[in-house]
Order: structure tokens, then C-alpha cells, then sequence
């Protein structure tokens, strides 16, 4: 391997690490902070935040791999311009065709990668997601509640508070709870203490001790106050609801959980325009990595600004495109092979353009000669 293709490839690699590096990190950053919220209002169990975060970035890791690709071979361009460095190259023999051999040496490996994620690790983490959510929503209510949290369950109908038990023979402390029932009663339930209780059929029942309850309607003036020593409320357990078998199937019947083979067997719109997703984005990160090199080819003396910003825009209208395409097929409006290879092939085209436009030689203005 030559001393250029040896220096381009490293320099590609170096700046494709960091720019991925710091994309991931933000990633994580913002998906952290949202399922965390999830958390605490009950949408999701806390012990589930780490598993959905590793799941979420699976996902996606194509659309970040693609995009920390094209910026570094990008900045790899233009700073080889910007520093006169190409000049050496110019003369030595070599031209700006010369970049496509170990541009494509480094963005093939990675297209690979890519395909295999969209077509198998992404779908399993979709479905794996799913899962973990259908069987938090399958759970007791009780199952939900933990210590010193605000714990909202059947959208909102029933919200707990509870602290830690004082006694060992209770399983939660001081219980504070708000029921909304089907009659619009609004029920506000306080205890000292509760504990949960299995009958003989195998009901379960959860029993709090010492406290008061209080119905009120939000549009009436009626009010209802009751004294309990031991007040039982059955738990309706989804647990036995629902085979493992059945929380799979239903979680690959989403579009992005269902496996390749599954889609390329069914014949909707729907599952067309997924398999064009899933080509689409090895297909983007080829285009785009060669589309980088025309476009990391700027003069020294003009600002850096416009041309990043150039080519910033043309990423984004290539994957808003492709996301564009993907709902008109889905909508029947597109056929899946026009809509997903037409705009590849735009943007190929677009490629081999600005290619001519740097390399092609200008011709040398007339000169007029005074007399």
C-alpha cells in the first residue's frame, strides 16, 4: 500500500472515531435522560433503563455509523486542502480520483456492518424493546410500586405512594393512593401499613390496615368518607394473562421488530417499504462517503463555513429523502424499487457530477494583445 492510500485511510479512521466517539455520547446523553423520565412516571421499570439504552442505540448505530463516516471522510478532504497538503499530492502524479480506492477501502467494511445490522441485529432490538415493555404492562399493579416514588399505572386511573414498612410483617409502608373508577368516582385511599394475601383459589388481595378512604365526584357535591381497620383490594395479575410465546408474537407483528425473512415473505406496502429501509442505508453511506470527496474540494482561501454547511444540507436531504420515500411507499403511492433506488441513483448521479466538475481543466481565457 502506498504512503498516500496508508495516510488518507489513518486520517479517515482517526477523525470517523472521534466524530463517532461524540455522536454516541450525546446519544446516550439524550436517551438516558428521556428513559429516565419514563421511569419515574411509570411508564417502564428502573431496572430496565440500562437494557432499553443498549437496545435503542443498537438501533441506531446505522444512522450514526453513517454519518460519522461522511463527516470524517469530509473533514479529511478539506483539510488537506485548507493546509495546501493536496498540492504535494497534485504534483507527485496523483489527482482527486485517486481518493476513491481507500475511501471505499474504509466505507466497504463498514457498509458491511451496516447491513447486518439493519437486516438482523436492529429488528431484534426492536423486538426486544418491545417485549420488555409489553411484559411491564402485563404486571400487578403492586409489582410496580416502589418506595418514595409516584408511581402512575393504567394510564393515569391509579397512582401509589408508599414508604418503607416499619413492621417486618408488613410489605409496604404508609400507602397513599388515588383510584379513578369507571362510575367517575374519584377514590383517595390512605394506610398505615399493607400487605398482600393469597386465597385459597389463588386470588390475591392487597390489604391495607388503618386507614380512611374518601370518594368524591369532580362534577357533584356528594362525598363519601369510610374508616377501615382492614380495606382488601384484589389484584388483577396480567402475569398469568399472557405466554411468552404470545409477548414475542405480538412484538414481531410491529413493522421495524419483524425479521427480514418475514417481511420479504409478506407482500404489503408496509413491509416493502421496511426492506427498502434496510437497504437503503448500506446504499447511503457508500454515496455519501463518495459524494464527500468532490465536496471536500474547496479553495484555501475562501472561508470554511459555507462549503461544510453545503455539505451538511446535502446529508440531510438525502436521509430526510430516503425517510420521505419509505412512507410513500408504505402508502402505496411509490413502487418499492423506483422509491428506493431512485434516489440513490439521483445522488449517484450527483456524485459523478461534482467529480467532473473538480477534475475537469478549464480552458485558458482569450488573451487580446495591445498593439
Amino acid at each position: 500500500m502506498s504512503l498516500f492510500k496508508r495516510t488518507v485511510i489513518s486520517e479517515i479512521l482517526s477523525h470517523a472515531g472521534v466524530v463517532l466517539s461524540t455522536l454516541l455520547i450525546v446519544w446516550l446523553s439524550v436517551l438516558l435522560v428521556r428513559l429516565l423520565g419514563e421511569a419515574a412516571g411509570g411508564s417502564i421499570g428502573p431496572e430496565v433503563v440500562l437494557s432499553l439504552a443498549v437496545f435503542s442505540s443498537l438501533t441506531a448505530l446505522p444512522v450514526i455509523l453513517t454519518v460519522s463516516l461522511f463527516i470524517a471522510v469530509l473533514s479529511t478532504v478539506t483539510r488537506s486542502y485548507r493546509e495546501s497538503e493536496m498540492v504535494v499530492w497534485f504534483t507527485s502524479g496523483l489527482s482527486l480520483r485517486d481518493w476513491v480506492r481507500p475511501v471505499l477501502f474504509c466505507v466497504v467494511p463498514v457498509a458491511l456492518l451496516i447491513l447486518l445490522l439493519t437486516f438482523y441485529a436492529s429488528p431484534w432490538a426492536y423486538r426486544q424493546m418491545s417485549e420488555y415493555r409489553q411484559r411491564y404492562e402485563l404486571r400487578s399493579d403492586l409489582s410496580k410500586v416502589t418506595v418514595g416514588q409516584f408511581i402512575e399505572t393504567e394510564n393515569g386511573q391509579r397512582v401509589f405512594f408508599t414508604e418503607s414498612p416499619e413492621s417486618a410483617d408488613d410489605e409496604l409502608g404508609k400507602v397513599v393512593a388515588r383510584v379513578i373508577d369507571e362510575n367517575g368516582w374519584v377514590s383517595v385511599i390512605t394506610a398505615d401499613s399493607a400487605h398482600v394475601e393469597t386465597q385459597a383459589n389463588e386470588d390475591r388481595f392487597l390489604v391495607l390496615s388503618q386507614g380512611q378512604r374518601y370518594d368524591v365526584r369532580p362534577d357533584d357535591a356528594q362525598l363519601r368518607l369510610v374508616h377501615f381497620e382492614n380495606y382488601g383490594v384484589r389484584l388483577e395479575s396480567k402475569d398469568d394473562q399472557s405466554h411468552p410465546d404470545a409477548i414475542r408474537a405480538k412484538a414481531e407483528q410491529q413493522i421495524k421488530g419483524r425479521p427480514t425473512e418475514q417481511l420479504i415473505q409478506d407482500q404489503t406496502d408496509k413491509a416493502r417499504a421496511q426492506i427498502m429501509w434496510r437497504l437503503a442505508m448500506p446504499l447511503a453511506i457508500l454515496n455519501l462517503c463518495l459524494l464527500a470527496i468532490p465536496l471536500g474540494a474547496v479553495n484555501p482561501r475562501l472561508g470554511k463555513s459555507g462549503d461544510v454547511l453545503f455539505a451538511g444540507l446535502i446529508g440531510l436531504l438525502y436521509m430526510n429523502l430516503i425517510n420521505l420515500s419509505r412512507g410513500w411507499i408504505a402508502n402505496g403511492v411509490l413502487d418499492m424499487w423506483l422509491g428506493g433506488l431512485g434516489v440513490h441513483a439521483v445522488f449517484f448521479g450527483f456524485m459523478l457530477w461534482m467529480f467532473w466538475l473538480r477534475l475537469r481543466i478549464k480552458a485558458p481565457k482569450n488573451t487580446v494583445k495591445s498593439s
